[in-house]
């Protein structure tokens, strides 16, 4: 008798910060595989809002309700952090035409290296179609409110990160 595949997946992001629309996608993924990876990539050389820990404790706290999800940093190739976990599919959201374009080339890389993992594209709720943490982050910067698209958490830390930020520009 074959013991089952557990089947897995991975969401991948940079989460600077995670946002109501990255949770939908999460939930989503959730259930259609048995665990769900979020990835947080962690490159010290890209500026970000938030460090990695910061980032990777707000999406702990975040996907805390969803039993079959965890939340791990990563560096280096995602096929490599697949393949140490035996994940066998990525899960992209798509906002637009625009971001198919570009995860589509991503989905063809992943999928020629080895292993190969396959990509599952998850059209965003339209609530979310507009959605970025960039575009977040910038109408938060300007005073913009901003507390209906990120947790509750998330947005305290948003506005208090960005004063902060204020603070020392001076």
């Amino acid at each position: 008798m074959t013991t089952p595949t557990v089947r897995r997946a991975v969401c991948p992001g940079s989460f600077d910060p995670v946002t109501n629309g990255h949770l939908d996608i999460v939930s989503r993924a959730a259930r259609l595989f048995d665990e769900v990876v979020v990835a947080v990539g962690v490159n010290v050389s890209k500026n970000r809002l938030f460090t990695p820990d910061e980032r990777l404790d707000m999406l702990r706290t975040a996907c805390a309700g969803l039993d079959n999800v965890r939340v791990e940093g990563f560096t280096g190739l995602l096929t490599d952090f697949c393949r140490d976990r035996d994940i066998v599919a990525i899960v992209k959201g798509l906002r637009a035409v625009s971001d198919f374009d570009y995860e589509l080339q991503m989905a063809q890389m992943n999928a020629s290296l080895e292993p190969a993992v396959e990509t599952v594209f998850v059209p965003t709720s339209p609530a979310y179609s507009f959605l970025a943490s960039s575009l977040v982050k910038e109408v938060a910067a300007f005073g913009g409110d901003v507390s209906g698209l990120v947790p509750g958490f998330v947005h305290e830390r948003l506005v208090q990160r960005l004063a902060e930020r204020a603070a020392e520009a001076g």
